[in-house]
């Protein structure tokens, strides 16, 4: 062996060693650290900006918390139970290492008949029955003597809403006090209590109270108002109206005076509610017709602003895949995924959403009145028009074959802020009339104590539709172990639930829950399709004009009579046309299909190309590199 070889192999056994020391130094240093490194995108292992303020606050009011955490690990447990288990204990050992000693974090092991079960009782911490006789404690308990918050079992169906369910116990044992909310709303949020004579004959059902109802009874003291009202209680805090269909004057007015008095406002209204039914069809095809339309007319005019509600916004790039029973999913654009293209990202209410629906929703318009700045929170794209809602019930393809972008991008959300005037000059609305026809008599000094202009500023927000709050449109529920168990599919109820919290609780809170759902949907390709689409329309509205023109002449000719007498009898002439128009037809049919199948490979193309790209782009990236890479050192091998 020459000596070139011999410093050869020195230099490369050398090199491995080294590389041997620094790797069992990076070992050591980060072991006695203990760093981790967060890779996901969504930062689900780290705590939240919002979570480190409401911790922070610990140290401030001198505050020490304990956190009881249950969960018997020596049993054999499923391995969904398991793995949840040590995600909550991870996530709970970092509110520990973050709060600096000021959050205690004790684990506790419930066995039968042990110190810890009865502990886990009073904490009201239950046993979960996964097998017969086994029950499994999964839950904890947060406290601050003498206050308490529990949380019973930890539901893995709710993993991305972990720490935002920490952190609002730890929110609600520091401020105890809950505030009270309003809910003002003529659809069945509340739920509808069994019938006992329906029951018996298996007809009826009672309901539970929606989801977001259950949600917000967590948090705060939540009161049903009536429509008919006409003053809101002042220890309201936060009122919410929800598709105030055909509200009156009267309550228009109570609204007004809670607002002006420096209530904080948040309304739901609706171009065409999927929830509100009659009530009692006389005509059972009706009882599956969707409800009115909603509206604070009074109130948004005084504002400045204007209110859709007599046609439904659709739009092409936010369309959702639904199955309507037509042999499989179809597009609708009157249905809305809203994606993050449409949400504001700049606001700390909507700015880490991802998909909120909106299902046959209104939208708004105007210019703010003087003294008042609005916010803009979610909105369509340019690929958007108005539509009617009855015809967008029954034929999303007419729509679609049909649509003329507007160009304009529609406003679905926003919220306003500033000094809010009345919208009753005249001071309160008089009396409703009598059935007569003739209004009451009234004093001839009648007296007007009524608040003209705000004196602090106001908050009030508004969306363009009310059923993306109900249950079907929010989550899923799932039963799991004998437990009923919710996930969300969207962020139609975080979406909500921040409004309030930045209204009436910790607005803190509204950074922890916004990171809840991760969804990455195919925005350019969704983009790329409607240009696609745009690209067909007019060849497919031409096409399908001429087909229907075709039809209509040739049902004219078969239905022709020569005289009383001869019903459906035809001359050679008259066939002749007949056999004509039916070759028109068919030839009609054929380019129909021609075309539709073109717009149909256009899209799949596009998805094809980027698809493959994402999935193949960066191995051919980092084959390439090392390509690139093999060459470079060989080019310097040959110049040595």
């Amino acid at each position: 062996m020459n000596q070139k070889q011999t410093e050869k192999l020195l230099f490369s056994v050398a090199g491995v060693a080294i590389m041997f020391a620094i790797v069992i130094a990076a070992n050591v240093i980060l072991g006695v650290f203990k760093t981790r490194v967060d890779l996901t995108a969504e930062k689900l292992f780290t705590l939240s900006d919002g979570t480190k303020t409401i911790v922070d606050q610990l140290s401030k009011q001198d505050q020490n918390v304990q956190i009881r955490f249950y969960y018997n690990n020596d049993r054999d447990v499923h391995p969904v139970i398991k793995n949840y288990a040590q995600r909550v204990e991870d996530l709970l050992n970092e509110f520990g290492v973050y709060s600096k000693g000021r959050i205690e974090i004790k684990k506790l092991h419930p066995q039968p008949d042990s110190d810890e079960q009865d502990a886990a009782r009073l904490d009201g911490i239950e046993g979960q029955q996964i097998t017969a006789g086994e029950e499994v404690y999964l839950g904890l308990a947060v406290s601050i003597d003498p206050d308490k918050v529990s949380l019973p079992f930890l539901d893995p169906q709710r993993e991305t809403l972990l720490e935002y369910d920490i952190a609002r116990a730890l929110s609600q044992v520091m401020n105890p006090k809950k505030g009270s909310v309003g809910i003002m709303t003529p659809l069945p949020m509340f739920g509808q209590p069994m019938n006992p004579m329906m029951a018996r004959m298996g007809q009826q059902q009672g309901q539970e109270p929606w989801v977001f109802i259950q949600e917000l009874q967590k948090d705060f003291d939540v009161k049903q108002i009536q429509m008919d009202v006409d003053q809101i209680d002042s220890d309201i805090k936060v009122l919410i109206v929800v598709h105030p269909k055909e509200i009156t004057d009267k309550t228009q007015y109570a609204i007004d005076q809670f607002v002006l008095r420096g209530g904080k406002l948040i309304g739901f209204l609706d171009a065409m509610s999927l929830v509100d039914k009659p009530a009692n069809p006389q005509n059972p095809m009706m009882a599956n017709m969707p409800g009115g339309p909603s509206s604070l007319d009074k109130l948004l005019k005084a504002w400045g602003i204007t209110f859709e509600n007599t046609k439904v916004v659709a739009d092409m790039v936010y369309s959702t895949a639904l199955n309507r029973g037509k042999g499989g999913p179809e597009k609708v654009p009157t249905f809305l995924t809203v994606n993050e293209t449409g949400i504001n990202a700049t606001d700390v209410l909507t700015s880490q959403l991802k998909k909120v629906m909106i299902p046959f929703g209104g939208a708004f318009s105007g210019t703010p009145a003087a003294g008042l700045k609005q916010t803009i929170l979610l909105t369509t794209t340019t690929q958007s028009q108005f539509v009617d809602g009855f015809q967008a019930q029954f034929s999303s393809q007419d729509i679609v074959n049909k649509f003329s972008p507007s160009g304009t991008k529609q406003t679905l959300a926003l919220r306003l802020e500033g000094k809010f005037k009345t919208a009753f000059a005249d001071g309160k609305p008089d009396a409703e009339k009598k059935e007569d026809g003739k209004d009451e008599k009234k004093d001839a000094t009648k007296s007007d104590d009524g608040l003209k202009e705000s004196k602090a500023e106001g908050v009030v927000i508004l969306i363009a539709d009310s059923d993306m709050l109900f249950d079907q449109f929010t989550v899923q529920v799932q039963n799991f172990f004998g437990q009923k168990m919710m996930s969300y599919f969207n962020d139609n109820l975080p979406f909500a639930q921040n409004m309030v919290e930045q209204m009436a609780g910790d607005s803190n809170l509204i950074r922890v829950r916004s990171r809840a759902v991760s969804s990455r949907p195919f925005t350019v390709v969704q983009e790329m399709e409607a240009k696609a689409q745009e690209k067909h329309r007019l060849t497919l509205q031409n096409l399908e004009a001429g087909l229907q023109d075709t039809q209509k002449k040739l049902n004219d000719l078969q239905v022709h009579k020569k005289d009383s007498g001869q019903r459906f009898v035809l001359s050679p002439e008259q066939q002749a046309e007949i056999e004509k128009f039916r070759k028109q037809e068919s030839q009609a049919k054929s380019e129909v299909k021609k075309a539709r199948k073109e717009l149909r490979k256009d899209v799949e193309s596009l998805q094809g190309i980027l698809r493959g790209v994402n999935i193949a782009g960066v191995p051919i990236l980092v084959t390439g590199a090392g390509i690139i890479l093999f060459f470079v050192r060989k080019n310097r091998q040959g110049a040595k």
